[in-house]
């Protein structure tokens, strides 16, 4: 089979590689739609997790099962799945612990072009299938079940991390994919404030439309500046970090109310260590608490995500703005997340 794949930092290419194998509990899948992330351009052109050569690419994608393991009972081919970008081995210790994000070690649950080859193959290996598929409704649309895996389970998890609380005023520093679905998963919990940092016309429009109440523009004064002044110097009593290089944390550690909390979702590919200001944060004894997390995966985590669309709590088909026909247009959709144009939120590869 063939699979874009990065060929070494700062190279990717097309690759031919064997049709992956389905062990005793785990599945074969190919996939139907798939999306190209900011993390595999942090991966590839940072080289934000070291040297690696011939990887299969992609971590995103809902697929048809072709090959299912002689353990596996509740998925069988022909079967339309979701597959998380987040797949654990379910029988560790750290589950026990309750962090299956780092399932055998720190990030190891993140297995697809990071640990093994990704789903940007004409098939991939999925491990431990009753665990880590869920069953993809007929009714929804491939374009708007790609954002699961990732972009919608990794926004929401923004506003877990950030425990927002009803009636809170919470800032969203970042609009782009992620950050649009934490202002969702703001809402969902009960923001009433919301603040937004942004400039793109479209991702300030879709996020006005998931409930956002202000927007900021980080090209007029520091986003910290404007917004104490949006909140009459008092600051927020939440912020989450979807966006931004590391500086982007002394921002939100300035502007979050003492007793406050900072989810962080931000994936920071470059530098050593992350700055903290000293006096903001009370030189250590602010009781401010910054929660940085791996977006959740597994089974369970997809099928509450699609219950989610199904009954109307959640549009992420909102932030597919380009979508490609064909299996070979994965490259140009990964060159998009690379260069960024303005009129783009996410492309969706169709690979049929």
């Amino acid at each position: 089979m063939k699979g874009f794949a990065m060929l070494g930092i700062g190279k990717v290419g097309w690759l031919e590689k064997d049709k992956p194998k389905a062990g005793p509990g785990d599945a074969v899948v190919r996939p139907l739609a798939v999306a190209p992330c900011t993390s595999d351009i942090h991966t590839v052109f940072e080289g934000a997790l070291g040297e690696k050569s011939d990887i299969i690419l992609g971590h995103e994608a809902v697929g048809e099962v072709v090959e299912v393991g002689s353990e596996v009972r509740d998925f069988k081919p022909g079967d339309r799945v979701v597959v998380p970008a987040i797949t654990p081995d379910w029988k560790t210790l750290d589950i026990q612990r309750g962090f299956h994000q780092h399932s055998g070690g720190l990030l190891a649950g993140w297995k697809f072009s990071n640990i093994k080859d990704g789903v940007f193959g004409e098939y991939f290996h999925v491990n431990e299938a009753d665990m880590n598929l869920a069953i993809l409704p007929e009714n929804i649309p491939l374009e708007a079940a790609a954002m699961f895996p990732d972009m919608v389970t990794t926004g929401l998890h923004g506003a877990e991390l950030a425990e927002i609380g009803l009636g809170d005023t919470v800032a969203v520093l970042g609009i782009g994919p992620v950050g649009l679905m934490a202002v969702t998963g703001a809402r969902l919990r009960g923001a009433s404030r919301l603040i937004v940092v942004g400039t793109r016309p479209n991702c300030v429009e879709v996020a006005k439309a998931y409930g956002a109440t202000d927007v900021v523009n980080y090209k007029v004064a520091p986003v910290e500046d404007q917004i104490l002044e949006l909140t009459g110097g008092q600051g927020v009593d939440a912020v989450i970090i979807a966006g931004g290089n590391s500086d982007i944390l002394v921002s939100a550690v300035k502007m979050v109310k003492p007793g406050g909390n900072i989810g962080n979702i931000n994936y920071f590919g470059e530098g050593e260590t992350l700055p903290l200001p000293r006096l903001e944060w009370g030189s250590g004894m602010s009781h401010k608490t910054i929660r940085g997390g791996l977006t959740p995966g597994g089974r369970l985590r997809m099928e509450k995500l699609v219950s989610l669309y199904e009954y109307g709590r959640i549009d992420p088909a909102k932030l597919v703005t380009h979508v490609f026909e064909g299996f070979e247009h994965i490259e140009e959709a990964l060159m998009l997340m690379k260069d960024k144009p303005k009129d783009l939120i996410k492309p969706v590869v169709l690979t049929k």
